[in-house]
């Protein structure tokens, strides 16, 4: 089992920034896809930013577009820690953001099937 914690949600202006965290711990592994989802009231879940382990060669990230440039995804093995860097913040990021780890290869990177653990939420408004 993996449990995940985030944390550092809260209340930003439009253009101000905020950094989330995701704690990991349990039998967690180097190895997994973890990633960044965000859920806005009404709406879908949707995929924000995954980071893939490929061994040797480093890391892989992948964003969604709506964000590509604004936010940054980030890992701390050492720490097991999982973190989004999201600056110039627009109300359209408003939701309660997940971080979920996947153990294997299978649906794509932005598929929630893909996932294993998920985290329980942390909110994120953003007031214009």
């Amino acid at each position: 089992q993996v449990q995940l914690v985030e944390s550092g949600g809260g209340l930003a202006q439009a253009g101000g920034s905020l950094r989330l965290s995701c704690a990991a711990s349990g039998r967690t592994s180097s190895s997994y896809t973890i990633s960044w989802f965000r859920q806005a009231p009404g709406k879908e879940r949707e995929f924000v930013a995954g980071i893939i382990w490929i061994g040797w060669i480093g890391d892989s990230t992948d964003y969604l577009n709506s964000v590509k440039g604004r936010f940054t995804i980030s890992r701390d093995y050492a720490k097991n820690t999982l973190y989004l860097q999201m600056n110039s913040l627009k109300p359209e990021d408003t939701a309660v953001y997940y971080c979920a780890a996947a153990l294997a290869l299978g649906p794509p990177i932005s598929d929630p099937l893909r996932y294993d653990y998920w985290g329980q939420g942390t909110q994120v408004t953003v007031s214009s």
